[in-house]
């Protein structure tokens, strides 16, 4: 991708025609990255934008924008974006101004500029005379400064609830119950120089209290740590021979001979059961051949 925007063809002699037609009130002209920017003077916009419009073609306004820079003397940049349907061109006008001074509205050139210079109005404070309706048109009613202003706080002035007891919302002054965090990017093993909280109690852990996270084990210490898991677990105590009982030697001498069950016992293959034993000594005689059965009569009858 060549460039991140569409490209706008440049136009042939704008730079001598501006410089006739505009003459003191055009102040700078830039041409960047293939697009055309002008500053001109405050008073003299709205005579401008309507030269722009029926001398130079430009007949769309296409947006008007705000940029602070609280360093300058004026702060305020008014941007406004033309477009020239006809040419197939786009040209940026800027004017400057502060928190007090009011820029010439172009409302009557382009009436949707109303719209327009009313955000800039409502996310900066830049004021435009002779704009019809000059008022918030982006933030809630009794909403105080500008949110686009560099200095305007990250939580505001005031903040909105529902009052259970009002029955509606009501608006209060913001109330930080802590302020922001700072932050110092430590390493979370070095430990913080500050006691957080619950630290106080970390006297059982062989940490000092406020001292932070423990201090991370060595090379040596982890590799030890890691052969003493992996170590086989002792053999566990068996008694093999009858001496090893401990009991001593009449204890051992009962341990070596056989009880008595144990002489009595049989082989499996050799015992017997007394019902076993009897049915193998009667006689087996032959047995007769089955007499065939009667064929059974229906019930209910001859059919």
């Amino acid at each position: 991708m060549s460039s991140p925007a569409p490209l706008i063809a440049p136009r042939e002699g704008l730079a001598e025609a501006l410089k006739k037609l505009l003459g003191k009130d055009l102040l700078a002209h830039v041409q960047a990255v293939g697009e055309d920017s002008i500053t001109v003077r405050r008073e003299a916009v709205d005579g401008v934008m309507v030269t722009l419009r029926d001398a130079l073609e430009y007949q769309q306004l296409m947006e008007i924008a705000g940029v602070d820079y609280p360093d300058r003397p004026e702060r305020f940049e008014v941007v406004y974006h033309l477009l020239s349907v006809t040419r197939n061109h786009r040209l940026r006008v800027r004017v400057t101004t502060d928190e007090v001074t009011p820029v010439p509205t172009v409302v009557p050139v382009w009436p949707v500029a109303g719209w327009l210079e009313r955000e800039v109005f409502d996310m900066y404070g830049v004021l435009f005379s002779g704009n019809p309706d000059l008022r918030r048109i982006l933030t809630d009613y009794g909403f105080q400064g500008h949110p686009q202003r560099k200095d305007f706080p990250l939580t505001g002035y005031i903040e909105l609830r529902y009052s259970e007891e009002d029955k509606r919302v009501v608006y209060e002054p913001v109330r930080l119950a802590q302020d922001f965090r700072n932050f110092d990017f430590m390493s979370p093993w070095e430990g913080a120089d500050y006691i957080l909280p619950g630290d106080e109690k970390a006297g059982g852990t062989g940490e000092a209290p406020g001292k932070g996270a423990p201090t991370p084990m060595t090379a040596d210490q982890v590799k030890k740590a890691d052969e003493a898991k992996a170590a086989p677990p002792p053999t566990p105590k068996t008694t093999d021979k009858p001496a090893q009982t401990g009991a001593g030697s009449k204890a051992n001498d009962a341990a070596a001979k056989t009880s008595e069950d144990g002489a009595k016992a049989k082989p499996a293959s050799k015992a017997k059961t007394p019902a076993t034993a009897k049915a193998e000594k009667a006689p087996t005689k032959a047995k007769a051949p089955a007499k065939p059965r009667a064929p059974r009569k229906p019930k209910g009858g001859d059919a």
